[in-house]
């Protein structure tokens, strides 16, 4: 018996021996688990790119005017909206395509421009593009009450620190509109007398106490010393073109300042925009004088290389120009040079228009000269 079971043992190990190897453990990964610091930290750095380069792309189409005007609204002051011609102003805006609302303002019958940023607003654009309010104000004035004004400033001695027509402290940069102006003054020219009864000279001084001299000095003032534009109009039309063309202005600025933000963009780096360095013992100063040469036009490699060849630097073509005697000969110094042709090819020269065009760079005084007569 105890031969057999240890029969039956060998046989058990021996079948044991012949099985497959274990298979290694397999781990599921299910969403609720949490990612690693360092996974994490590796798909913040593969997003971060992306992300960056989408903002910088997005920013330059959401500066566009277009898109800027959407979000550009016009607050119109209700008392603006009393006059019969303010239909023309609000159709001429409807038509623009941008906002415009009907909110009281300060002072009465003005307008104002408030600009409503992107949320979010792109990280590579620089925060003070995004304004949310424009400081621009147009008020408008009858012409009665732009005269009144202007008698008051022509008193003033001095320079004008006040306005007459706004409240002490303005935030916004005024604008002054007056619609008729013209055609005001011309109705409050005096009557030519016949056998009318003359009238009391205080009614004839009220009458012609303000006229165009008055007005004129007082634009100068208001330009000057105040920095005031004031815009006279004749009808209701040319002041809805106005402030359109104020709209218009306004939704361009964004893109402007961006494009400024990045002073000279169009300086790229890399090897084809830098210059051959010319170190102190001066190695690198003959290809210099050969790419100098090439910036003259009409000149190919082979014709700086002729130059170059007999004269390596600036310095010894000067003093070869000393040396000659007389004007012409200075001009046609270089003309005969031979110039390396290819197989095949005629042999050439330098020529003397490019002998001319360089002596004149080497040796003019005049800034303003033009050296090369084909142009």
């Amino acid at each position: 018996m105890a031969p057999a079971g240890r029969g039956r043992a060998a046989r058990s190990r021996r079948g044991r021996g012949r099985s497959r190897p274990p298979r290694p453990p397999t781990w599921e990964i299910s969403d609720s688990d949490a990612e690693g610091p360092a996974d994490a930290e590796a798909a913040e750095k593969a997003r971060g790119p992306a992300e960056e380069r989408g903002a910088a792309a997005e920013a330059p189409r959401l500066l566009r005017p277009e898109q800027a005007l959407r979000r550009l609204a016009v607050r119109v002051d209700p008392a603006i909206l009393e006059d019969a011609g303010a239909d023309v102003l609000m159709e001429a805006l409807e038509a623009l395509g941008c906002e415009h609302h009907i909110e009281p303002q300060r002072p009465a019958r003005s307008l104002q421009w408030r600009r409503v940023s992107p949320d979010p607003c792109p990280c590579s654009v620089p925060p003070e593009v995004w304004v949310a309010e424009e400081q621009e104000l147009l008020l408008l004035l009858e012409p009665e009450e732009f005269l009144h004004g202007v008698s008051q400033l022509i008193q003033v001695s001095g320079p004008a620190c006040w306005l007459p027509w706004f409240p002490p402290e303005v935030p916004a940069r005024p604008h002054l509109a007056v619609i008729g102006l013209d055609a005001y003054l011309w109705s409050r020219q005096p009557v030519t007398q016949g056998t009318q009864q003359p009238e009391s000279p205080e009614v004839a001084h009220a009458k012609v106490s303000v006229g165009w001299p008055e007005v004129e000095e007082a634009l100068v003032l208001l330009q000057l010393w105040a920095n005031l534009d004031v815009l006279l109009v004749a009808s209701w039309q040319e002041l809805s073109q106005h402030v359109c063309a104020i709209t218009k202005a306004l939704a361009q600025r964004p893109f402007k300042q961006y494009q400024e933000s990045w002073a000279f963009s169009f300086c790229t780096a890399g090897r084809w925009a830098v210059g051959k360095p010319v170190t102190r013992d001066g190695a690198g100063l003959q290809r210099a004088w050969w790419r100098q040469i090439r910036q003259f036009n009409r000149v190919s490699p082979a014709v700086a290389d002729a130059v170059v060849a007999a004269f390596p630097s600036p310095r010894l073509l000067q003093q070869a120009l000393d040396a000659c005697s007389t004007e012409q000969e200075r001009m046609g110094l270089l003309a005969d040079l031979p110039v390396k042709a290819g197989e095949g090819s005629r042999p050439r020269r330098v020529g003397p228009d490019l002998s001319r065009r360089i002596y004149l760079f080497l040796t003019t005084t005049n800034p303003d000269l033009l050296l090369d007569l084909g142009s």
